[in-house]
């Protein structure tokens, strides 16, 4: 059965007021900025590629703040799909990540709980088409129907198993990046956010677009590698690989609940 939601979400939602925080346990904070996550690209590098990596120095920790985010990018069904293998469920959800979509959100569902005991903020992203606007950069690259892509279409809510709460808030877009034609640097501003916990879909498009842009523009990011999908494999490995080598942390989900955990007051 595929799955269908529950309510509209109101994308009218807008920044709370600054939390008060507290210092938090630093050692917390490191062990998230420092441990290592299972490389799961490997098996895509040669010896020479390796070596490369190694000779240069990639994949250093740039470390992580002590005001964190946590966004959730785009799950929504036209991305999500259904809890299915993906080819089984394209005849309704072209472009949905099906199975492994869905595996990303269950993790993250579980650091949205964290988040919020830990009243740390959450963002999510909505891919989606005003009906002014006639084309996207991911629309113009495939043939699936536009229209499931408009902001009040079935397919552009957010899944209901990790539905916002009244406090969350939701940012529509109609590119990649969660930066580009948006408020959300005024958002992180006001809420004195220096760091980026990134889950959602796709790996390769609006998860990695959105982490490039934040580092670009100053933030500290960690990447969640089991809380983010793709359609493609090959895609989702070589986005992380690309993402530690030289722009973001990719931690595991293990490492994001221990930091985001430390963020809660006494």
């Amino acid at each position: 059965m595929s799955p269908g939601p529950d309510r509209e979400t109101d994308s009218s939602s807008g920044p709370s007021r600054p939390r008060e925080r507290s210092n938090g346990d630093a050692r917390h904070v490191r062990a998230a900025s420092t441990m290592s996550v299972t490389k799961i690209w490997d098996d895509l590098l040669l010896p020479t590629d390796r070596q490369v990596i190694e000779n240069a120095g990639y994949g250093k920790s740039r470390g992580l703040g002590d005001s964190p985010m946590l966004m959730v990018i785009d799950c929504q069904y036209n991305y999500i799909g259904a809890d299915e293998p993906i080819l089984d469920q394209q005849d309704r959800w072209p472009a949905g990540g099906g199975a492994g979509a869905w595996a990303a959100v269950r993790v993250a569902d579980t650091l949205l709980e964290d988040a919020r005991q830990a009243a740390v903020p959450v963002l999510y992203t909505r891919n989606v088409q005003k009906r002014t606007v006639k084309f996207d950069s991911f629309a113009g690259k495939s043939t699936w129907n536009k229209r499931a892509t408009l902001d009040d279409a079935e397919g552009s809510r957010i899944v209901a198993a990790i539905e916002p709460h009244d406090e969350d808030l939701i940012l529509d877009k109609s590119y990649a990046s969660a930066f580009f034609g948006t408020p959300l640097v005024t958002y992180l501003v006001g809420l004195g956010v220096d760091t980026l916990v990134i889950t959602g879909v796709s790996t390769s498009g609006c998860v990695r677009a959105t982490a490039v842009d934040a580092v670009t523009r100053g933030f500290k990011v960690a990447v969640v590698a089991d809380a983010v999908a793709d359609r493609i494999v090959a895609s989702h490995k070589i986005a992380l690989l690309d993402m530690w080598m030289k722009y973001t942390d990719v931690i595991d989900s293990e490492t994001a609940r221990e930091y985001l955990q430390s963020q809660a007051g006494p």
